[in-house]
């Protein structure tokens, strides 16, 4: 099957996704259409003095000691294996495709430097300088691997067995939506017949937490913590950051059908524009994102009005979710206070580096049980920002084409659109 550009039509097969709601997609879409948040008080390390003290961090899953990347990695894991194993595709060790992984940014952890200082001073430094920590941290070849970016992919793909080298890329808050744009690429190329695609970030640790809070980018109503993340409401005050880590597994439609796989959902178009305005804020007159969006549904050969439902980025920062209406308002025109858009954030918070992928699988269930996941904490509309958030409550609906939007720092935007059935050649 071929779509109206020739290209191979692309479906999905596989979905596995681990937030602060739990690990699975059983668990996760439970508790996300029950309006459940995962947002709680940051026990992982000492908040005192902090302006922000609450997050979405996933401390079910035991990292010691912590690092982002092990955490990343294990979040990482479990959503590709939760995919493969619903996927039914390859065998263990032996997946047929290559692997597309969004990885956060890494650095040497405290806990990491605090043991390199020790080693210096066990060697006679009489002082701790950057050169010679250096030179003692031969000591601990581990930590050399466990600190480059392509840490997390490399380890997925020994695990899972995937073909060619991984590729490992950042977008910021996009990034799990590009990943699956790069996959997609390579599908319609015919470079390979199926990929496994996974976002994952585990970075809640002091610095960054510290780093967004100097950027007053960080919700500070720490009093309630499960009320603090709410998109499009009238008194957001910034965003809260979470954890988790999502899988697909992508295929051309020719190959799914050949092995009698399950289709999930088809992934019909993707869009991607930056505007490289600001490194943290989108350019005021938002001409990527309208971009963004109109790209997704040209690529995909659907006309605005074929859209039923919008999974927003709607971090609940003041600046995005206003530039969020403003864009989509653009591209839907008068439609848009009527055509549901709501936000995962605010149950889950800010995944970052996973975002994309995780809405993204939860954009499949939404086709997949006609059900729209609520925009929680919504008491207070914004009267400047006119929408159907699906207000608390997760609604039922006749939903055939879902937009899922990804707007990253740098101004890197990502939209995709999965549709229950092919697009038909117009």
């Amino acid at each position: 099957m071929r779509d109206h550009l020739d290209r191979p039509v692309l479906v999905v097969t596989g979905l596995g996704v681990v937030t602060s709601l739990g690990a699975g997609k059983k668990d996760n879409w439970a508790k996300l259409t029950q309006g459940v948040s995962g947002i709680h008080r940051i026990t992982r390390f000492p908040v005192d003095g902090l302006r922000t003290t609450i997050s979405g961090s996933v401390d079910f899953i035991d990292v010691k000691p912590f690092t982002a990347t092990d955490l990343s990695f294990a979040m990482a894991e479990l959503a590709a294996d939760e995919a493969i194993r619903q996927s039914g595709i390859g065998a263990p060790k032996d997946f047929p495709g290559p692997l597309v992984l969004a990885a956060p940014p890494v650095e040497v952890e405290w806990p990491q430097r605090e043991d390199v200082a020790a080693l210096a001073k066990e060697n006679g430094a009489q002082e701790i300088t950057y050169d010679g920590m250096m030179k003692v941290a031969r000591q601990r070849p581990s930590y050399h691997a466990m600190f480059l970016f392509a840490y997390v992919a490399e380890r997925m793909s020994e695990r899972f067995g995937t073909k060619g080298s991984p590729i490992s890329l950042s977008t910021a808050c996009a990034s799990g939506a590009t990943a699956l744009q790069t996959a997609a690429d390579a599908l319609r190329r015919g470079d390979c017949e199926a990929a496994l695609v996974a976002a994952s970030d585990g970075s809640i640790h002091a610095e960054a937490l510290i780093r967004f809070s100097l950027l007053s980018a960080l919700s500070t109503q720490n009093e309630i913590p499960e009320e603090a993340s709410k998109p499009f409401s009238k008194n957001r005050d910034g965003f809260v950051m979470a954890e988790g880590g999502a899988a697909l597994v992508v295929e051309t439609y020719a190959h799914a059908k050949s092995r009698g796989a399950k289709i999930l959902g088809f992934l019909a178009g993707c869009g991607e524009q930056a505007d490289g305005f600001h490194r943290t804020r989108s350019n005021p007159n938002g001409f990527a994102i309208i971009g963004t969006m109109k790209r997704a549904l040209a690529d995909a050969n659907l006309q605005p009005d074929d859209i039923g439902y919008i999974n927003a980025h709607g971090t609940s920062t003041p600046e995005n979710d206003k530039m969020e209406y403003l864009a989509s308002a653009s591209v839907f025109g008068e439609r848009m206070p009527n055509l549901p858009i709501s936000s995962n954030k605010s149950m889950i918070g800010h995944t970052l580096t996973a975002a994309g992928a995780v809405e993204a699988v939860f954009s499949l269930l939404t086709l997949e049980h006609q059900l729209l996941p609520p925009t929680i904490n919504y008491r207070n509309p914004d009267p400047a920002l006119p929408l159907d958030v699906v207000p608390n409550v997760a609604r039922s609906a006749q939903i055939h084409a879902v937009m899922s939007n990804s707007f990253g720092f740098g101004g890197q935007n990502a939209s995709l659109i999965f549709t229950r059935e092919p697009v038909a050649a117009k």
